[in-house]
């Protein structure tokens, strides 16, 4: 096995045990927020998750769709962690996507004790929005001293897409 196909594990398996993810954002000015938020996946690529549109990252969603994400277990001991890197573009869901998305959302919400989701709590007047990124590419943390730490993996040749 090489190099690539044991991070593209690491990969897989740090997106499938973990909650949250940090969503990097920034507004027109460029000023950078970071916010946790719920997720779920499909294919190790499109992450979505479900916000207020008021909310700073939505805000800044909606005039710069850039944006960062990084999944990582912030209880591994120190010098042990690892992390999935993503730059990706991120979008409210609407249309057709809809009910697609609210669907793998709501999935993994009930698989983790939450409650059952369905399109109308995320449109019309409901104070929430689902939205999603699709991410370019991962890279995960390298333990070989390289300077920028970090190797790209291409999950979508090891893997079969969840949903």
């Amino acid at each position: 096995m090489s190099k690539g196909q044991d991070l593209g594990a690491v990969a897989r398996s740090i997106i499938d045990a973990n909650l949250y993810m940090v969503l990097g954002t920034a507004d027109e000015q460029g000023r950078p927020w970071a916010s946790p938020v719920y997720y779920a996946v499909t294919g190790y690529r499109t992450f979505y998750w479900v916000s207020s549109p008021d909310a700073t990252h939505s805000r800044n969603i909606a005039v710069r769709s850039q944006v960062g994400i990084v999944v990582f277990d912030s209880q591994a001991p120190i010098g042990t962690g690892q992390g999935v890197y993503m730059p990706a573009v991120a979008e409210e869901v609407t249309g057709t996507d809809l009910e697609h998305g609210i669907d793998v959302f709501s999935r993994r919400s009930l698989a983790h004790g939450g409650a059952p989701w369905i399109s109308d709590d995320v449109r019309g007047p409901a104070l929430l929005r689902l939205f999603r990124a699709t991410a370019s590419e991962h890279s995960v943390l390298a333990k070989d001293g390289r300077p920028d730490h970090r190797i790209v993996v291409d999950l979508a040749t090891h893997m079969s897409a969840r949903e």
